[in-house]
Parts: C-alpha cells; structure tokens; sequence
C-alpha cells in the first residue's frame, strides 16, 4: 500500500522553482498539480521506466492530505487497479515525476506567468473542450 514515494533527484529543483515561480502555495500543492497534470495527458507510463527516488519525499497525508482517496481513485481508474494494488505507489510516484517535468517546460517557456493565470488557461482550455 501507498504510504510515501520520493520524485526523481532531477525533480527536486524543478518542484523549487515551479512552487517559487507559481506562487501557489507549498511544495506539496506543485506536486498534486503535477499528478493531475500528468493523468489528464491521458498516458498510461510504464512501471519499467520508473526514475531514481533521490529528490523530495512526500506522505500519503502531506501529498493528498484529506483529499486521498479521490487521488487514489484517479490512479486506479486511469489503470484499471484495485486501491490495494501493490504499485499504486510506484504508479503515483510516476505521474508526480511526469508532471513536474511537463508543468517545468511549459513554464520555463514563459518568463512572467504566475501560478493564478496558468491555472485560469488550463481551466479554460478544459472547459471549452468540453462544449
């Protein structure tokens, strides 16, 4: 069962300077960000591709705090698992490390956005699919 995962070693700095550049809140709140991020793209990742576990090391409780068992079930619903599956926390580790890395290159191409007018964009950009 899922209790902690730790993101990659090159995702240390990169969640530094996403929560220092987007103004969002912690560390923890880039790191929900990118999970979400990452399972919207629609992309099942190989569990063969798994990076290194050298960077930040987050809880269950200071990753999803009280909202956990809706992050749990995007996971399992994004791979057909059980909450109990035994990689449900290689999984997640996963999706944050992809994440991070796609919240990184579209940020770092943009010198002055805050954290506000690039959820406000990707808010929009997902309701107007909808319609």
């Amino acid at each position: 069962m899922f209790t902690q995962i730790k993101t990659s070693r090159d995702n240390k700095d990169i969640v530094v300077y996403l929560t220092r550049k987007l103004g969002l809140g912690t560390e923890n709140v880039i790191a929900r960000i990118a999970y979400t991020y990452s399972l919207s793209q629609n992309i099942k990742l190989d569990l063969n591709d798994i990076k290194d576990s050298g960077g930040k090391e987050y809880s269950k409780s200071v990753l999803f705090g009280e909202y956990y068992d809706i992050y749990l079930g995007l996971i399992c619903v994004h791979y057909g698992l059980y909450k109990t599956d035994k990689d449900i926390g290689r999984y997640i580790k996963m999706h944050v490390d992809d994440g991070l890395r796609l919240l990184y290159e579209e940020v770092n191409k943009r010198s002055n956005i805050d954290g506000f007018d690039y959820l406000t964009e990707k808010i929009t950009l997902g309701l107007s699919m909808t319609i």
